[in-house]
């Protein structure tokens, strides 16, 4: 089965050096989106104006497959 990385930026870099197995790019995806759930509940309150948190999925290979971006922005 194929492995999965995914790797957080935000106030800090953290890179997923074990990965998740899954059957295809298809579930990645899902798994990316679940995952960036749960994580902007976790961020608290800490995501400010122009600051990116920013989710990217990888193959095996370290080929990017996917990336999920929140951005905040104040109003100009």
């Amino acid at each position: 089965m194929p492995k999965y990385f995914f790797n957080i930026y935000h106030d800090r870099t953290l890179i997923d050096d074990e990965g998740e197995e899954l059957p295809d790019k298809h579930s990645a995806w899902k798994e990316a989106t679940v995952t960036t759930g749960q994580m902007i509940q976790s961020i608290d309150g800490h995501l400010m104006p122009g600051i990116e948190w920013r989710l990217e999925v990888t193959d095996e290979f370290a080929s990017p497959l996917y990336v999920v971006r929140v951005i905040a922005e104040a109003p100009s």
